[in-house]
């Protein structure tokens, strides 16, 4: 329910102080996270190294 909460009060930041451009920024940064994270033990690690 925290993580839930979290997400909650940033939906509600960005919609008060109207800074939707931070959005997208914020969009990239999880799925890197995301992408990273799935790549440590993966037999994909190796065409995700060479995208970089």
């Amino acid at each position: 329910m925290a993580k839930i909460q979290v997400l909650i009060e940033f939906w509600e930041f960005l919609r008060f102080n109207k800074k939707y451009w931070m959005l997208p920024i914020v969009i990239v940064l999880v799925l890197v996270g995301l992408l990273i994270v799935m790549a440590q033990g993966s037999a994909v690690a190796p065409f995700i190294y060479t995208l970089f």
